[in-house]
């Protein structure tokens, strides 16, 4: 929507494109925070975008060929498994959204790695708009003050415009860490906005009950104050840092107990606070049906498609590298695991670099790696929108510091040396 792509490899700009674009990128991770369908709206506004910014000049970055390439055989291993069922009816749409979003992560990356400052700042303020405003909209539903407040409700557990409590809170931590971050790297009387986000939020997440969630959260808020401590060479602000994160840490613990002293969340609490339920042990609880599961694929290459795990076993897989094996096979299976890896690895190298979005990835990469460490053994997230926001944003990261770092030694090859252009003056 920007641009055309020329042959010579120029770009004709169009008047407001490339503002046009921006507006849009933030309208789609803004509408990702509304899914009461599949597909959702943002799905099928975001198929429409990507078709209009290929044919305006939006090129893939080889740099992010692994993401897209690893993604699409994850993919082409989920049809794969799709010919395995009988009803088509609800597979065929469970696969049609794992293309979109699969499509939207490629997209993602595409549009960050061509430019990864101005873009990823819309991505994070859109994200963290979205995140306060959902999480206002859970808390108000929660305790009855919005009208129709039981559509945003489940089990008396809090879900926002979501279909899942256990989607809702996942959602709502990137947004989090990113006002952390900023609260513990600024001084107090600039964050006021930013800590009432935190807390609505917090709020919002642990309404939710979600026992993954509160440990998503606990996980990459820890990784990303790291990551922020490690990244200042300022004594006093790190000192300062330390101090903000054990104040806040002592205020939400405040906050969790006031809101535990009202009986029906305190009722609740204890019932979810348990690390294992009664549905997780056991013979035919989740365990159990994990260990089967694993047995089963080993006989299925094409794995068994998606739904089909239970109408075998009672109960969906509840663990994100079985579901890649049962839902997409063989195929889908390792493809998934190499991309982890494969992000685990390149990510890391962005941490600490001296770039403009490098607090965005830090937090970005806190969030990823609770999921693969935590949620991904615990539930199945193929389709979060937000984790394919995540490779997203970490790809084209990738991409666009290799892309600057190619740029510097072309430079570097072209531009004589300082001695030997001190030689070419002394000898002219």
């Amino acid at each position: 929507m920007s641009a055309i792509a020329l042959a010579d490899g120029e770009r004709l700009h169009w008047p407001g494109g490339v503002r046009l674009g921006d507006r849009t990128i933030a309208v789609l991770v803004f509408l990702s925070g509304f899914v009461f369908i599949e597909p959702s709206p943002s799905d099928l506004l975001l198929v429409a975008t990507a078709i209009v910014w290929a044919f305006c000049g939006l090129r893939l970055n080889r740099y992010s060929l692994p993401h897209t390439v690893l993604l699409l055989c994850y993919i082409a291993g989920g049809w794969l498994a799709f010919t395995q069922v009988r009803d088509f009816t609800r597979p065929f749409s469970y696969m049609m959204t794992s293309t979109f979003l699969v499509a939207s992560s490629i997209f993602f990356a595409a549009v960050v790695a061509e430019a990864p400052e101005r873009r990823l700042r819309l991505i994070r303020n859109a994200y963290v708009a979205v995140g306060v405003v959902t999480a206002i909209i859970a808390v108000l539903a929660y305790f009855g003050v919005l009208p129709h407040s039981e559509f945003f409700k489940r089990y008396d557990r809090a879900m926002g415009p979501f279909k899942d409590p256990n989607v809702f809170a996942p959602f709502l931590v990137l947004p989090l860490c990113f006002l952390v971050r900023d609260i513990l790297t600024r001084r107090l009387r600039e964050s006021v906005w930013e800590i009432a986000g935190s807390l609505i939020i917090i709020f919002a997440i642990f309404l939710a009950f979600s026992r993954a969630a509160w440990g998503l959260s606990v996980i990459a808020v820890l990784v990303t104050a790291y990551l922020a401590f490690a990244s200042s060479i300022n004594k006093l602000v790190r000192f300062r840092l330390v101090a903000y994160l054990l104040a806040g840490s002592a205020a939400i613990m405040l906050l969790l107990a006031v809101a535990v002293s009202i009986p029906a969340i305190r009722d609740l609490y204890e019932i979810r606070a348990h690390v294992v339920q009664d549905y997780d042990d056991g013979h035919g609880g989740r365990f159990d049906r994990q260990w089967n599961g694993f047995f089963l694929v080993q006989e299925k290459p094409l794995g068994l498609g998606p739904w089909e795990f239970a109408k075998i076993f009672g109960d969906d897989q509840h663990n994100m590298w079985l579901k890649g094996f049962t839902d997409y096979g063989w195929l889908g299976g390792f493809s998934y695991i190499i991309l982890v890896v494969w992000t685990l690895a390149e990510s890391c190298r962005l941490l600490f670099r001296q770039r403009p979005w490098t607090p965005i990835v830090q937090c970005s990469f806190a969030v990823y790696f609770g999921h693969v460490f935590l949620m991904h053994n615990v539930i199945d997230n193929d389709h979060w929108r937000h984790l394919y926001l995540i490779y997203g944003i970490l790809w084209g990261a990738i991409a666009a510091e290799k892309l600057m770092r190619r740029k510097q030694r072309q430079t570097a090859a072209v531009s004589p040396s300082p001695v030997k252009r001190r030689s070419m003056v002394a000898a002219a």
